[in-house]
C-alpha cells in the first residue's frame, strides 16, 4: 500500500490529542488522599524506592526511578523476572516498592506481592484500578484510570504508558518539593550535564592563588602590564586592590588597546586614572549560570570575584565558562 501522508499526519495528531486528553483527565481525577499518602511514604522512606514493572511499563519505571534518584530520592529499578530469580534480595524492609502495571494483572509483577510483603516493604501500585490483582495486593493504589490506547489496533501501549509516566513525574516532583530539594543538590547529582554545570558555583571555576593577577592601588601602568603578562594563564586583566585586598578597580587588555589607539602608553603613570573603578563583580557562591548571564548582559571578558566584605578572592574569564562548556 502506498504511503498516505495525509492519513499519517491525521493519525499523528489523533495520538497526541488522545494522550493529552488522558493526562488532563488523570489530573482531574487524581485521588488526593492516595497521592498524598504516597508522597508521605516516599518522604519517610529511609531506604530506597524500588521501582518494578514488566515490558513497556518497566521502561517507564526505569525513567521514573531515574527521575526520583536525580531529585533526592534514592531509587533503583528492579526487573520483576530477575527479582523472582534472586534479585529480590535487593529489597529491604526500609524500602518502598513502586509497582507498575497497566492492567494490574501482569503475572511477574503480581508474583512479587507475596515475597515483598514477607520482606516487609510497603507497596504502591500504579495501575488502572484497585480492583485488580496488583491493586488488591498493594498497600496503596494510584489509579491511572481507563482510556483507550491510541494504537489503531488497540494493542500497543501508548496512552497507558503516557499517563503512567505523567503520574510518576507528578509523584517525583511533589516529593522533590516536600524535601526542599535545592538547585545546588540538583547540581551535585548532575556534574557532567549542561544543567549541572550551570548550577556549579563561581568559586569552583574561578582563578585564584597564583593565577590571580593582583596589583595595589597606585601601581604604575608598567607594573600592571608586567603582572598581566606574568600571571599564569595570561588572564588579560589585572585587579586593583587596596591594602586590605578590597577591590578598587580592574584594568584589561581592552583598556590597554584603547591607550595604544590614543597614541601612547603612559607606563610611568599610576593605574588609578586608567582602571575601571566600579566593575561588575561576582561572589563565590553565585551560580555559574547566573555568571554567564552577567557576562552576556555587560559584554565584558573578565569579572572579579569578591567576598561579602568586598575583598578579592578570584577572577573569572569568559574562557573559563567555555572550558566547562557552559
Amino acid at each position: 500500500m502506498a504511503f498516505d501522508g495525509k492519513r499519517a499526519l491525521a493519525r499523528g495528531k489523533q495520538v497526541l490529542e488522545l494522550e493529552a486528553e488522558a493526562v488532563r483527565l488523570l489530573a482531574d481525577a487524581l485521588d488526593g488522599p492516595a497521592f498524598l499518602r504516597a508522597c508521605e511514604l516516599l518522604l519517610a522512606c529511609t531506604g530506597r524506592v524500588v521501582v518494578t514493572g514488566m515490558g513497556k511499563a518497566g521502561l517507564v519505571g526505569q525513567k521514573i526511578s531515574a527521575t526520583l534518584a536525580s531529585t533526592g530520592t534514592p531509587s533503583l529499578f528492579l526487573h520483576p523476572g530477575e527479582a523472582l530469580h534472586g534479585d529480590l534480595g535487593r529489597v529491604r524492609p526500609e524500602d518502598v516498592v513502586l509497582a507498575l502495571s497497566k492492567s494490574g494483572g501482569t503475572r511477574e509483577v503480581v508474583q512479587l506481592l507475596g515475597p515483598v510483603r514477607a520482606i516487609g516493604a510497603p507497596i504502591i501500585a500504579l495501575c488502572e484500578s484497585a480492583d485488580s490483582p496488583l491493586g488488591g495486593g498493594a498497600d496503596l493504589v494510584l489509579s491511572l484510570g481507563q482510556a483507550p490506547e491510541a494504537c489503531p489496533l488497540g494493542l500497543a501501549p501508548t496512552v497507558s504508558t503516557t499517563v503512567m509516566l505523567a503520574l510518576g513525574d507528578a509523584l517525583a516532583m511533589a516529593v522533590l518539593e516536600g524535601r526542599d530539594f535545592t538547585r545546588e543538590e540538583f547540581a551535585r547529582f548532575h556534574p557532567a550535564g549542561s544543567l549541572g554545570k550551570q548550577l556549579m558555583q563561581v568559586g569552583e571555576i574561578m582563578r585564584d592563588g597564583a593565577e590571580l593577577p593582583l596589583v595595589t592601588i597606585g601601581s604604575t601602568v608598567a607594573d600592571v602590564l608586567a603582572v598581566m603578562s606574568q600571571t599564569p594563564g595570561r588572564p588579560g586583566a589585572a585587579l586593583v586592590v587596596d591594602q586590605d585586598q578590597k577591590l578598587r578597580g580592574i584594568f584589561t587588555d581592552g583598556d590597554l588597546r584603547r591607550m595604544a589607539e590614543g597614541g601612547s602608553i603612559p607606563v610611568g603613570e599610576a593605574i588609578d586614572s586608567y582602571m575601571a573603578a566600579d566593575p561588575k563583580r561576582l561572589q563565590p557562591q553565585e551560580l555559574v549560570g547566573e555568571a554567564l548571564r552577567a557576562f552576556r548582559d555587560t559584554h565584558v571578558d573578565q569579572m572579579p570575584v569578591v567576598d561579602d566584605d568586598g575583598r578579592v578572592v578570584g577572577l573569572v574569564d569568559v574562557q573559563d565558562l567555555l572550558e566547562v562548556r557552559i
